[in-house]
């Protein structure tokens, strides 16, 4: 993901307004004037679009894949009928689920009104399904007492409230790297089918290591949310990478960071845990784009050699 600018010196500060160091909102202000002063500029000189909507590696695409297209500044893209954003120069991310079909519609719709439609072709992967039959009723569906239900409905809709934040800067343009490298004991999409029943997918990845191990921010990014005791993922943070597109860190022990703080890429944001529903000290790293969760493995790259 390349940079709008090479900035090697400049200092965040984690404090700025909204939680966005100075030098960061400066980008975004430039990107955006430019952005707007290409659209006006093609606009009033060809009257037609100069470029239209182009998938820059469609052999890419495959089921779990985040990656980047180009449009037109000023335009509107949907993939799959849901809208994505536009960032000023032109470019977007298309995310693409565990479920996603062999062919995904894209429809580009200009700032003068001519439009475009596009049949992306997805890879189709297989994965780690885990069936068991013979089991007991209440240990496919147990029970819950109302008060418990009612945390758990509480801290889904305090999860799905932070990740729903839009904050329009593209702070992965710092790059997604692995928020720590050791054994990967989970990957995403594996499922459980229990006496036939489907239970939800893995959308993370699982990284094994010994409680206390720094975790670090995999990009730029602002906290959104902390909850030190969630009742599935423990100690939880949701970290704001712009534009729809966010990481979660499950299970973790403590975090040295607050909600609202801007975090460059590489920051210690706290610890390996085995908080919440857990069987052993782990990270559970999850990103999602624009109500998407895509697999962390394809977005970061191989992980490094330790």
């Amino acid at each position: 993901m390349r940079p709008f600018f090479s900035d090697l010196t400049a200092q965040p500060n984690p404090r700025a307004p909204c939680g966005l160091p100075q030098w960061r909102q400066a980008q975004a202000l430039v990107s955006l004037s430019l952005g707007l002063a290409l659209g006006l500029m093609l606009a009033l000189t060809f009257g037609a679009p100069l470029y239209a909507l182009t998938v820059l590696k469609p052999e890419a695409a495959q089921q779990g894949a985040l990656i980047w297209a180009q449009s037109q500044p000023g335009a509107k893209v949907t993939v799959a009928g849901k809208a994505v954003p536009v960032l000023p120069d032109g470019r977007l991310l298309i995310a693409l689920g565990r479920d996603a079909p062999a062919k995904v519609e894209l429809v580009e719709t200009l700032a003068n009104g001519q439009s475009q439609t596009l049949a992306l072709a997805v890879k189709q992967r297989k994965f780690d399904i885990q069936r068991i039959d013979g089991l007991p009723s209440g240990k496919v569906t147990p029970p819950r007492k109302a008060e418990l239900q009612a945390r758990i409905n509480r801290e889904v809709a305090e999860i799905k409230a932070a990740r729903a934040i839009m904050t329009p800067y593209p702070l992965f343009d710092s790059g997604i790297e692995w928020p720590l490298l050791g054994r990967i004991s989970g990957v995403y999409g594996s499922q459980r089918v229990l006496n036939g029943t489907p239970k939800t997918p893995h959308y993370g990845i699982d990284i094994a290591r010994p409680e206390g191990t720094s975790v670090r921010a995999p990009a730029d990014g602002v906290v959104r949310l902390i909850h030190t005791d969630n009742y599935y993922s423990g100690g939880t943070l949701i970290l704001d990478h712009g534009y729809g597109l966010n990481s979660a860190f499950l299970h973790m022990k403590a975090f040295h960071v607050s909600e609202g703080d801007y975090v460059p890429k590489g920051f210690v944001i706290g610890t390996v845990g085995s908080t919440g529903r857990s069987t052993g000290p782990h990270l559970d790293w999850r990103i999602t784009y624009n109500g998407v969760r895509v697999d962390p493995a394809l977005v970061a790259g191989p992980m490094p050699k330790q």
